[in-house]
């Protein structure tokens, strides 16, 4: 879920309410064909830049819609072009869309917040005085209908859904959720546990999955273990993705632990990506805490090569079949500030796709800002974030804390790019200023074919300048 979203309370601390890291993306951005204004607005970095779609070769992209939640909480289903296609609100601002293939073959159908509450004190958010978080989620027709929900029926009355939910093929939702609770052995009172529900279409839980259960599975040392326990933060693992396995060549040659209806989900704070067994309800396959160093130089460019450190990833997921790398882990790695202890990071590093074999855990390959000639802190997103491969082999990133989206060929050549065009604009509690936040949590690529027959589209290519070539007039 977005940094600082009215669902998110946990994610608030992560993002400034501010532009982090936009010296950087206006150095990258001078490639751009427009340039929009924030006016009368103090940024942390340049108060000029472009928005939208700023590069677009419809020769060499893969040409799809693309749906993300801007900072107004509405979810919007663009063309590469920029054009809005269609709108639902999301009081969450993280909407999902629905396979039609699990979903009855109805088209358009997306997950959203359909309303938020506050409370006050330990009751919704331990440690914070107040907070905000999902009371309802529901599915949405393409006209903005709701065809089901959930919330009146979790515990408690709130459905305390974050980050991430998907649908399954027996009808069924999965909805990654909070669970306040106390837990034995850990030093505050109570902690925000991630919680696993699966929910029917009339809303009943009929199963149901914690992770404090499992701590003994997730690979940590026993001195890791002191510090999980002893952690300052109720969040303590924040889990940030919650995904079926879904059909791939291990289960097929007979590795059942990655059954398709199995589930991966990763943990942001704790730096592992894991599978639960459906059944068991067991850890079977495991990826982290603890990983060697990133090698320098060029060799941390060689692929394939072991997995090395990862820190504080996202969008975790198995490479669907039918698509180029079907059966590889995808994911986000951030390098962002994670890890019992925190795991170290290079100081001008920026973060990494990574495509690994699960099985022979190996990066068989990466993309980072090196790979589209730039400096490697030019590519950088320690908070939110994703990444999905896409038909042709190019694959789709999300560079959420700047709001940028983009698509690169496997050699890392960048054939679209766009950037969130609706900022959320706050003021600031603390000095009261006007505020502008870009971030996007996480945008999906969407098949032209999900939306009903006949809706528009564009396929306008964007050239983009040599660098150095876009200016700015001079004023009179």
């Amino acid at each position: 879920m977005p940094q600082g979203s009215p669902a998110s309370p946990n994610d608030v601390t992560d993002a400034a309410p501010v532009l982090v890291g936009l010296r950087a993306l206006y150095a990258r951005y001078l490639l751009a064909a427009s340039v929009t204004s924030v006016a009368a607005v103090a940024l942390a970095g340049p108060s000029v830049y472009p928005t939208g779609t700023t590069r677009y070769d419809p020769e060499r992209a893969y040409n799809s819609f693309v749906l993300f939640a801007g900072g107004d909480n509405v979810a919007r289903l663009i063309d590469l072009n920029g054009n809005t296609v269609r709108t639902w609100k999301d009081a969450g601002g993280h909407s999902t869309l629905i396979n039609p293939a699990l979903n009855g073959g109805h088209q358009g159908h997306v997950f959203v917040t359909l309303e938020t509450t506050e409370g006050q004190g330990t009751d919704l958010v331990p440690g914070r005085t107040t907070g905000r978080i999902s009371k309802t989620i529901g599915e949405l027709d393409w006209d903005g209908k709701v065809v089901w929900q959930f919330g009146e029926k979790a515990p408690g009355g709130r459905a305390q859904q974050h980050h991430d939910w998907a649908r399954l093929p027996n009808g069924n939702t999965v909805v990654l959720a909070n669970l306040v609770h106390p837990v034995s052995g850990f030093r505050l009172p109570q902690i925000l546990d991630d919680v696993i529900y699966e929910v029917n279409a009339e809303g009943d839980v009929v199963w149901k999955w914690v992770a404090s259960e499992h701590l003994d599975e997730f690979g940590f040392t026993a001195e890791q273990l002191k510090l999980v326990r002893n952690a300052e933060s109720a969040d303590y693992l924040h889990f940030n993705n919650l995904k079926p396995v879904g059909p791939n060549k291990w289960f097929a040659a007979g590795d059942k632990r990655f059954a398709p209806e199995n589930l991966i989900v990763d943990s942001r704070e704790a730096n592992f990506i894991a599978i639960i067994d459906r059944h068991s309800g067991k850890v079977v396959w495991r990826l982290g805490p603890n990983y060697p160093a990133i090698p320098r130089g060029v060799a941390a460019r060689k692929v394939p090569r072991p997995v090395d450190q990862i820190s504080g990833q996202h969008d975790a997921h198995i490479i669907p079949d039918g698509l180029p790398g079907a059966g590889n882990l995808l994911v986000f790695d951030n390098q962002g500030e994670a890890g019992y202890p925190r795991a170290p990071l290079q100081i001008t590093g920026g973060s990494r796709v990574l495509e690994i074999d699960p099985i022979k855990r190996e990066i068989v390959w990466q993309y980072t800002a090196e790979d589209s000639g730039m400096p490697g802190w030019a590519f950088r997103s320690t908070h939110i974030s994703a990444a999905r491969r896409l038909p042709n082999g190019n694959t789709f990133i999300d560079e959420g804390q700047s709001g940028r989206l983009f698509q690169v060929t496997r050699e890392g050549e960048i054939v679209w790019e766009y950037i969130n065009a609706f900022p959320r604009v706050t003021k600031d509690a603390s000095s009261g200023k006007q505020s502008v936040n870009y971030q996007l949590y996480r945008a999906q690529p969407v098949p032209y074919d999900w939306v009903p027959a006949g809706t528009a589209r564009a396929e306008k290519a964007v050239p983009a300048p040599k660098a150095g070539e876009l200016r700015v007039s001079s004023l009179p």
